[in-house]
Parts: structure tokens; C-alpha cells; sequence
């Protein structure tokens, strides 16, 4: 059986309580992360392959024991070219030289303004390229998510076509090579699902505020765990500097219960699906549900967004003609619903060659157009929890009961924190120890050598 490792921090069958996710970061902070790690499981889950996942652990000196036990390394990666991720990134280019096995890069993409300026070059120039050499040694070529990404790689050397191709975000592939959205008839008794990021505009912010004042059965989805932190145990506040932005549970969708926070792809398709429009900046917030049939228009204001929304035809409108809208209504009357699902097919047929070009097994080999996989059957058996009700709505036995587990927890992860350091900084030791010891046996080699010449 052929075993392979997939760079993620859960598997789509881990159920996780709102509990264990506030012990453990399983998502990588977003778990938006969930949502493309979730496609790529479903698309190379087949009876004769064994899938674990990495933990998101980029720990070069792991790669004796990858090696040793796995066939294959799946990277899929988010915006993973930007300054905040290169020492992550470093580690990867490490691991993946040191590996013996083929390593796929399922999707990467560049972090920048919504006009990136490419020919100013950026500091993590350098931390790329090795990354990318690193991974063409060991497979045929590299996903990006854009066309801005692929032609930063050829700013950087690289060939399109042949080192890299555009493949978009494996999430919108993750039910196959159709996509259905339904139809809108929008009234203020609408349910509606509302996203954003502490870095969203302030004109997407205002416009979300402004219009729950008349659509009442809204529900605002975070992705980031400190939101989910202050969701689930009251704090601390986040940090944002857009106005109107909700970083504390004094906010109006706090106070009103209108905040869910999901701990497994299952528990968001269901909870989507349901809703009759979404709306808001983040991709996978509306991604979501676009795979699901749900109608939905993002607000488009960096290149990553812009990218993806040009690659799928995602429904959306960037933040200067957002400005210009007065309410959903004359949003609406603006956009096309329905874009995404014109390019699908071709998009997805796209991704299956890219694939195939790196010699993955996936579950559409012999028919493309199937809509069930395995890995749906042992989904449907198992019951995920729901999202955790805010902690504002809950009475006050129940809110001091998660108060007290909340601060043990919270001890725990304290603990469980300084033991991963303290681990990691000895697995570090063990790798300098070993690196020193073989260097001074080849040293007194030489020596010898010399010495028997002489």
C-alpha cells in the first residue's frame, strides 16, 4: 500500500472539540487552511493508499524518518511567498533537499499589494528560488495559484509550462469538475453569512455593518484561532485597526450570538450550504461556498484575492467599486452569480494533467466526472461537532464552566508549547552532534591519508 504524507495539521476524519482546538493549533491559524488540505485528501484518498498528516511540521531533521516510512510528500500551500513565512520556508527548502522521496507542491502563491510591483523584487527573492529548485529536484513541476505568482517565478528564472503551471486553489476542485450555485432572491428575512479579516478594508467593514442593520439573520464566520479564542473563552482582544472591526465580545456579533467557528470542512459544508447568500473578504470564506451551490460575491483588495478571482471567475468586485455600491441590492444587479461555474470545468480538467504530470494517483483516472469519492462514505459516518456557541450567549453555570476549563487549558497549551520547543531545540542538538561526529571521523580519515602519503 502506498503511503503518502500530506502537509497538514488534521485529517478530514479527526474530530476535534472546540476544546482540543484551543489546546492545539491544528488549522496553522487559519482554518481556511482546512479547505484546500481537505480537496486534496478527497482527490488522492483511494482503497490502496494510506494518507497521514505532517502536523504541519517543517523540521528538517524529520527527513530520515520520512523517508523511511512514506512514499510521497504533498505540499499544499496557501501565500506562502511573503516575508513572514521565510523562515518557515527555509526549513522546507532544507527537509525537501535532505528528502529521497517525490515532493508535490499542490498550490503556492505570492503575497503583495493589489498592484504588485515585480520588477522591485522583494527580500524573500532569494528564499524562493532555493525553495522552488528544492522541490523541481524532486518532482516535474510546481502549482501556483495565479497568474501574478507565475510571473514572479519567471521574473525569478523560472519557465512556465515547464518548471510551474497555473492551477488555482485545489479547494474549488474539491467536489469535482462542476459547479452548480443557486439561485438568489434575497429579502431582509435572508439567512446570510458574513466574512472578513482584521486587515479587511474598512469600506468592506462599513458595508457589512451597514447592511445587518436590515438583514437580521446573519452569522459572522472568522478564520483566524485568536477569533476563535476570543469566541470561545472571551479573549484577548485581537488587533485590527479598521474601524468597525470586531476584536472584542462587546462587538454587536458577539453580544448577538452571531459568530461561528468551525473545526472540520464537514461541520462549514453543512452549516453553508444552508445560508441562502455569503458574502465578505476572505477567499475561502466564499470559496466555501461556492463548491457548496451557495450564492456569493468577495471583496477583492490584494493579489492574492485577485489572482484566484480572475483564475475561477470567482463573483466579486474590488474595494474602489465597492465604495461606489449603496446597498446588497445594487451589488447584486452589478455581478455575475454565477461566473465560476463557466471556467470549472476547464480549470479542473487543468488540475488533473497537472497532477498526472506529477505522476499522482487520484480517484477521476478513469472518469472525470465522477461526483463521489471513498472518502465521503467514511465522512457520512462520522459526526462532527458544530460550532461552539460564543461565549456571550451562554447561561452563567455554563459560561463559568468554560470559563475554569478555558484556564486549565490554556496552562496546558502553556506546557505543551515549552515541551515542543524544548523537543525541537534537542532534536536540533542530536542533528549537530551527529553532523559533528561523522565531520571528525572524515577528518582523522584524512589525516590518516596524509599521513600514510608523507
Amino acid at each position: 500500500m502506498k503511503k503518502i504524507l500530506i502537509r497538514s495539521g488534521m485529517r478530514p476524519t479527526n474530530v476535534y472539540t472546540a476544546e482540543d482546538m484551543y489546546l492545539k493549533d491544528r488549522t496553522g491559524f487559519n482554518n481556511g487552511n482546512l479547505a484546500y488540505q481537505y480537496s486534496i485528501y478527497r482527490t488522492l484518498w483511494n482503497d490502496d493508499v494510506e494518507i497521514h498528516a505532517d502536523g504541519l511540521s517543517s523540521n528538517p531533521n524529520l527527513a530520515d524518518k520520512i523517508n523511511a516510512n512514506y512514499d510521497l510528500y504533498v505540499i499544499p500551500l496557501a501565500d506562502a511567498f511573503r516575508d513572514d513565512f521565510r523562515p518557515t520556508l527555509r526549513n522546507y527548502t532544507e527537509l525537501i533537499r535532505r528528502l529521497k522521496i517525490p515532493v508535490v507542491v499542490t498550490g503556492v502563491g505570492l503575497r503583495a499589494n493589489y498592484e504588485p510591483q515585480l520588477d522591485e523584487g522583494f527580500a524573500f527573492d532569494e528564499d524562493v528560488t532555493n525553495f522552488v529548485k528544492a522541490v523541481l529536484e524532486k518532482s516535474s513541476q510546481i502549482g501556483v495559484r495565479g497568474q501574478i505568482t507565475a510571473d514572479y517565478l519567471k521574473k525569478l528564472g523560472f519557465n512556465e509550462g515547464v518548471d510551474y503551471r497555473v492551477i488555482g486553489c485545489p479547494s474549488l476542485y474539491t467536489f469535482g469538475r462542476e459547479l452548480k450555485i443557486r439561485d438568489v432572491h434575497l429579502t431582509e428575512k435572508s439567512s446570510i453569512a458574513i466574512n472578513a479579516s482584521p486587515i479587511s478594508s474598512e469600506v468592506a467593514i462599513q458595508f457589512l455593518n451597514s447592511m445587518i442593520e436590515t438583514h437580521k439573520d446573519y452569522y459572522f464566520i472568522p478564520q483566524h484561532l485568536d477569533e476563535f479564542h476570543l469566541m470561545f473563552a472571551g479573549g484577548p482582544d485581537i488587533l485590527s485597526d479598521i474601524q468597525g472591526y470586531p476584536t472584542a465580545i462587546d462587538h454587536k456579533y458577539y453580544q448577538e450570538g452571531r459568530v461561528k467557528y468551525f473545526t472540520s470542512m464537514p461541520s462549514w459544508y453543512d452549516f453553508v450550504k444552508n445560508v441562502d447568500f455569503s458574502i465578505g473578504s476572505r477567499l475561502h470564506g466564499n470559496v466555501i461556498p461556492t463548491i457548496v451551490g451557495t450564492p456569493n460575491i468577495s471583496f477583492v483588495q490584494d493579489a492574492r484575492m485577485r489572482e484566484l478571482a480572475s483564475y475561477h471567475a470567482l463573483t466579486h468586485v474590488t474595494i474602489d467599486e465597492l465604495d461606489g455600491v449603496t446597498d446588497v441590492y445594487d451589488l447584486l444587479s452589478k455581478v455575475d452569480l454565477k461566473s465560476a461555474e463557466k471556467v470549472q470545468a476547464r480549470n479542473f480538467d487543468n488540475y488533473i494533467d497537472f497532477l498526472e504530470t506529477n505522476e499522482l494517483d487520484h480517484i477521476y483516472k478513469d472518469n472525470r466526472n465522477r461526483k463521489t469519492a471513498p472518502l465521503d462514505e467514511l465522512v457520512q459516518s462520522i459526526d462532527f461537532p458544530a460550532s461552539a456557541e460564543p461565549i456571550t450567549v451562554l447561561d452563567a453555570k455554563t459560561m463559568l464552566e468554560r470559563i475554569k476549563v478555558t484556564s486549565n487549558l490554556l496552562q496546558e497549551r502553556s506546557d505543551f508549547k515549552l515541551r515542543y520547543h524544548v523537543n525541537r531545540v534537542n532534536d536540533q542538538l542530536k542533528q549537530v552532534k551527529s553532523s559533528f561526529s561523522h565531520e571528525r571521523t572524515e577528518f582523522k580519515q584524512r589525516i590518516a591519508e596524509h599521513q600514510e602519503k608523507k
